[in-house]
């Protein structure tokens, strides 16, 4: 145990040695080092302060006492440095003119992407749809099998999807938002009109028009008597609300598992050379009767039918944008446009 000449001298060598370095430190970063080696939360002052409990009780309070009249001495001479150190290094610094006129913020928009999403559920709103939302992280369940997608079908590949590994077989990115239509089946009362928007994830080469993650559009509408004629009149009063009341669409037959009939929504467009081209814009179809099934729905009651579309690709036709990449770039100099 040191005696308290000794403890002296520590204290004293420490105010002797922080001066020293205080007089080198000439700018304001060097000051501002100086206080946190000395004065700071883990300085050589804390540190010194430290020690009171490791000494005999009748030492403490001469060592203690000594030791704040350091850190004091320390903390004046601190303030006068820094007094004589700050104004040196902004006197340089151009006073701000104050009757300059102000600068204008750059205020921020919503993403093109966001906007559609809006727009489409704004539209749908006016024609009598709900909105609805569901998870992005799914179950099989959901995903395939209360949609009447069978097992050896190739949606089904694990190759095709995102499985989350360490969560289940089963746990899985959403590879459609046809499952937010399974979840509102299942919870709610007939009859049933809503739309659902979201992100999807599939294992797709990103190229000019594929990505691994890409937007939907949902609609669903069961209730009795519905028919395919109220599908088509709904998509095309869709098509000509967001994208022009002379806007041509075409329904083309195809297939789904989980409707039946179906078929593929086409829309023509005009191209710079005045001819025409039609571009698909997504599938829909009469709800097959095992969806129905599958979330207790009685298909000898009830009809419905549902449609999915693509929010990029409707994005890039209405836009001119011939690369979906540059959506998902956060290049200022594209966004700002929209």
């Amino acid at each position: 145990m040191p005696t308290w000449d000794e403890l002296q001298q520590e204290l004293q060598t420490l105010r002797d040695s922080a001066r020293d370095q205080l007089a080198k430190a000439t700018d304001p970063d060097a000051l501002e080092r100086w206080r946190i080696d000395y004065l700071g939360s883990k300085g050589a002052i804390k540190d010194a302060m430290a020690r009171l409990k490791e000494l005999p009780r009748e030492t403490r309070g001469q060592y203690g006492k000594l030791a704040n009249e350091v850190k004091n001495t320390l903390n004046e001479a601190y303030e006068q440095a820094r007094s004589a150190t700050v104004p040196a290094a902004t006197a340089s610094t151009p006073a701000e003119d104050v009757t300059l006129p102000g600068r204008k913020p750059r205020v921020g928009h919503t993403h093109i992407i966001t906007q559609t999403i809006q727009e489409l559920c704004d539209i749908f709103s006016r024609m009598g749809f709900e909105v609805a939302y569901g998870p992005e992280v799914e179950d099989e369940q959901h995903n395939f099998i209360d949609l009447n997608i069978p097992a050896w079908h190739p949606a089904r590949d694990p190759l095709d999807n995102f499985f989350i590994a360490g969560c289940g077989e089963d746990v899985m990115l959403r590879s459609q938002t046809s499952t937010i239509q399974i979840r509102v089946m299942e919870d709610s009362d007939l009859p049933v009109r809503v739309v659902a928007c979201g992100r999807v994830y599939r294992p797709d080469t990103v190229d000019a028009t594929h990505s691994f993650m890409f937007h939907q559009v949902e609609g669903l509408y069961v209730d009795e008597g519905v028919s395919m004629a109220d599908l088509k009149t709904t998509v095309e009063q869709f098509c000509k609300a967001y994208f022009g009341p002379d806007v041509a669409t075409r329904f083309r037959p195809s297939f789904f598992p989980f409707t039946e009939p179906s078929a593929e929504v086409d829309i023509l467009f005009h191209m710079p050379d005045g001819s025409g081209k039609w571009i698909e814009l997504g599938g829909c179809g009469m709800v097959d009767p095992n969806v129905l099934d599958a979330v207790n729905i009685d298909p000898e009651t009830y009809t419905g039918w549902a449609f999915g579309l693509g929010i990029e690709r409707m994005v890039m036709r209405k836009h001119n944008i011939h690369d979906i990449r540059t959506l998902y770039e956060s290049d200022i100099r594209f966004l700002q446009q929209f």
